[in-house]
């Protein structure tokens, strides 16, 4: 257990700092990424070609294994098809990325290092996660369970 936690800490040290030095927390550098049509800033994209490039070497090295290197099991996503709530879920990243120049990760790291405008985003993305929590009780409460085949 305490490995894993050591491993956690420093997996999302890693990745926090990493954020950090791509530029990726700050939301100008961001929004100067996202205009094309202006004073577009191509940095990020070298940023995410790197992220590409280690989860490529990282699937292709656990393809066809079912756990971890610390022996955990593997829980990776087995739906390949594309559907309204993805497609609806993606959309709603891009305007939120493209109004406040944060997603999740780069935002939470923003507010550890002070920045106001990730407290904003922050609550905001909470408020969201909050009420999509409750849409999806809500609709699950409601479904009728399917007929027991005899």
């Amino acid at each position: 257990m305490k490995t894993h936690f050591i491993t956690a800490f420093i997996t999302g040290l890693v990745f926090g700092l990493g954020l950090l030095l791509s530029g990726m927390a700050n939301p100008d550098k961001v929004l100067s990424f996202l205009d094309l049509a202006g004073d577009w800033d191509p940095s990020l994209a070298l940023v995410m070609l790197g992220a590409i490039a280690v989860g490529v070497i990282a699937f292709t090295f656990i393809k066809g294994r079912s756990q971890s290197l610390l022996g955990e099991p593997l829980r990776l996503p087995s739906k390949t098809t594309l559907d309204s709530r993805l497609i609806t879920g993606s959309l709603g990243f891009g305007v939120g990325w493209g109004l406040a120049g944060f997603c999740p990760g780069p935002a939470l790291v923003a507010l550890g290092a002070g920045e106001a405008k990730a407290a904003v985003f922050v609550a905001a993305m909470l408020a969201g996660m909050g009420l999509f929590e409750l849409i999806e009780r809500r609709k699950t409460a409601t479904e009728k369970p399917a007929p027991h085949p005899n």
